[in-house]
């Protein structure tokens, strides 16, 4: 009987051993079907929910730089209106009447050729053509029906050849006028631009030549 009983205890000990590592095999390849089947389960749905996920959809127009049609109107526009307000600008040394002119023209580049500069990388990184130099403005591309306030050939060429008081009188009334196209261009884009580097742009150019015109007008005596 002793012998009997401890038959069946062995017995008992191997079958329960057995079925442990029964278990432990099953647990093991649940595990490596997990790990391999990742793809099709835990894992993949993790790729699938960051692949579907809106975080990219909502990143994308930071990858594109978040802007729309106006924004490029703005900085197409703009461009140009800056080169030719530089081009003025660089008459002024040698011809200016009075040193108030001068220093105008200098603080004008001073301030337009960083802006210039910025306007072309924002074009360049969202994939658009940089206005080439000498380029007139496209007004059809931003609604300004020729109200830029850009001065034509022939008053460039008029101003090229005053000097003195004449310059002065010429450069500051031209240049008014241009400053009202550029704050007309900048209140377009503080209302239908979408990027924010350039309706912060747009805001800085209706205070800085806001106050500008101001002091041309000033200059002119009709302050």
């Amino acid at each position: 009987m002793k012998i009997e009983r401890s038959l069946v205890r062995r017995t008992v000990a191997v079958a329960a051993a057995g079925a442990t590592a029964l278990v432990l095999a099953a647990c093991g390849g649940a595990d490596d079907g997990g790990s391999d089947g990742s793809a099709g389960h835990g894992g993949h749905s993790a790729a699938a929910s960051a692949t579907a996920s809106p975080t990219p959809s909502a990143s994308a127009p930071d990858a594109q730089g978040g802007h729309n049609a106006a924004d490029v109107a703005f900085a197409k526009g703009m461009i140009p209106h800056h080169r030719q307000a530089v081009e003025m600008a660089d008459l002024a040394p040698g011809r200016a009447g009075s040193p108030e002119v001068e220093k105008l023209a200098a603080e004008i580049k001073k301030a337009q050729d960083p802006e210039i500069r910025t306007l072309s990388g924002w074009l360049t990184a969202w994939g658009e053509e940089v206005p080439a130099e000498g380029a007139a403005m496209d007004h059809s591309s931003h609604g300004m029906d020729g109200m830029d306030g850009m001065m034509t050939d022939q008053e460039m060429r008029g101003l090229e050849d005053a000097s003195g008081e004449a310059f002065d009188t010429a450069f500051l009334e031209l240049m008014v006028k241009h400053h009202e196209g550029a704050l007309a261009m900048a209140e377009t884009e503080r209302a239908d631009g979408a990027f924010a580097p350039a309706k912060k742009m747009a805001a800085q150019i209706i205070t800085s030549q806001s106050a500008e015109i101001e002091r041309m007008n000033g200059l002119l005596g009709k302050g």
